[in-house]
């Protein structure tokens, strides 16, 4: 299951089957005077209600943004090779 809606914890754990494989890409700041800022990040899926059911997760934030940067990086070198030839 893929979470990419903009809705903060939207995905509940009744919204998906035991064993399932969730990707949360959204990113949503909702407020929380707890912090220093006032605010944190969250994800489109309620993280510590859906993981005991999921039987993979990526968290949020943290997740998949480094690897969306990492293959960024990779096509831009990628780009500048094919620019030289």
């Amino acid at each position: 299951m893929i979470a990419a809606m903009g809705v903060a914890e939207f995905v509940k754990p009744d919204m998906i089957k035991s064993g399932a494989v969730v990707v949360d890409v959204g990113v949503n700041r909702v407020n929380d005077p707890s912090t220093k800022s006032g605010s944190r990040l969250v994800g489109d899926v309620d993280f510590a209600g859906v993981q005991p059911l999921a039987g993979k997760i990526t968290p949020n934030p943290g997740g998949v943004g480094p690897m969306t940067i990492a293959m960024l990086m990779q096509n831009t070198v990628r780009a500048a090779e094919m620019a030289t030839k």
